[in-house]
C-alpha cells in the first residue's frame, strides 16, 4: 500500500482544490447549486481518487484511479472555462495561475499513468 500523502501529485491536487474553493466563494449566489457545486466536487475528486488508488494492491488498479482523477481534472477545466466565458466571477482572481497549475497537474498525472502501465 502506498502513502498518498507523500505523492507530489496528491499534495498539488490538494492545493488546487483549496484554490478552487476560494474561487467558488466568489461566484454569484445563483450558482451556489450549479457551477459552485460542480467545480468543488471535481476539485475534491482529484486528490480523493489519487488517495483511493494508493490503497489498491495492483499497479493497474492504481492507474485506473489515476485515470479517474485525470478525468475529473479535465471536467474541472471545462467548468472553469465556462465560468470565465460567462464572466461569472466577481472580484480579482489569478485565473492564469490556476490554469497553469491544473495543466501541470494533468501532465504529471498522465505521466505517472504512462509509467505505471509501461507504455
Amino acid at each position: 500500500m502506498r502513502n498518498f500523502r507523500t505523492l507530489d501529485i496528491w499534495v498539488d491536487s490538494m492545493n488546487l482544490a483549496e484554490k478552487v474553493y476560494l474561487l467558488a466563494e466568489k461566484l454569484p449566489g445563483s450558482e451556489r447549486f450549479n457551477l459552485y457545486s460542480q467545480i468543488t466536487r471535481c476539485a475534491v475528486s482529484i486528490p480523493s481518487n489519487i488517495a483511493e488508488g494508493c490503497s489498491r494492491k495492483s499497479q493497474l488498479d492504481f492507474a485506473r484511479f489515476l485515470e479517474i482523477s485525470l478525468g475529473s481534472s479535465f471536467e474541472l477545466e471545462t467548468q472553469l472555462l465556462l465560468i470565465f466565458r460567462l464572466k461569472l466571477l466577481t472580484g480579482e482572481f489569478d485565473i492564469d495561475s490556476l490554469f497553469k497549475s491544473l495543466s501541470t497537474l494533468q501532465r504529471r498525472i498522465n505521466s505517472l499513468i504512462t509509467k505505471i502501465k509501461g507504455e
